[in-house]
């Protein structure tokens, strides 16, 4: 069995599976639904906890009623909460929308840093919403950890840990940085297609001969 400590051997493991996940999902992208920076910031900020599915139809008329961060700001918390209430924890992501919105404007003139430490600091803003937004809207190196990306770097044998920035470094440490934007989708992608968290298909997924969770020979 290969050693967990050999970076190099789990560098070329790494480098084959995503080789197959790129040819299998060869157009990644958000499945989150947006035009600017300031959408798709909005949008994962209510994506915790709650589907993209779900997101994309709150959204859609979401956006059409609230275009800047200064309209977030001016209506009451109770009208938005309304608004965003099927995303779940309507309250705290309401509060946190309007006081991410107020500090664009304060200290950012409105707009949407291209920065991921920016980013990082806003308020209801963590690494993974940074991440998204940093990769996806402009082109930074990141890797947005999310529940599938979690779920598939443990399940592959990639790291033996549910705390998120460990995992980030981990993907971070096995994969070119020219890849790091995309193998979240693609592993985003994989986990909701074949690695589903009650019953991943197994007998289906093309990396299974190279994951210890099927293949223990791959651990």
């Amino acid at each position: 069995m290969q050693s967990k400590f050999d970076l190099s051997s789990e560098k070329k493991r790494a480098q084959k599976i995503f080789s197959i996940l790129r040819k299998e999902y060869p157009y990644p992208k958000p499945a989150l639904n947006y035009k600017t920076p300031f959408q798709l910031l909005i949008s994962t900020i209510l994506s915790a906890q709650c589907t993209d599915a779900r997101v994309n139809i709150v959204t859609k008329d979401l956006f059409k009623k609230y275009k800047t961060p200064q309209d977030y700001i001016i209506i009451p918390s109770e009208e938005l909460e309304r608004d965003i209430h099927s995303t779940g924890f309507y309250k705290q992501k309401a509060k946190s929308i309007k006081q991410c919105c107020q500090t664009l404007i304060e200290k950012h003139k409105g707009k949407v840093p291209a920065d991921f430490d920016e980013l990082n600091d806003l308020p209801g803003v963590g690494r993974k919403t940074a991440s998204v937004v940093a990769g996806n809207s402009f082109g930074i190196p990141s890797i947005a950890v999310d529940t599938h990306v979690k779920r598939l770097s443990n399940r592959l044998g990639f790291i033996e840990s549910e705390d998120t920035e460990k995992i980030e470094m981990r993907l971070k440490e096995l994969l070119p940085e020219k890849d790091w934007i995309n193998s979240s989708h693609w592993l985003m992608s994989h986990g909701r297609k074949i690695c589903a968290a009650k019953k991943p298909k197994c007998l289906q997924c093309v990396i299974g001969i190279l994951c210890p969770s099927f293949n223990p020979n791959n651990g």
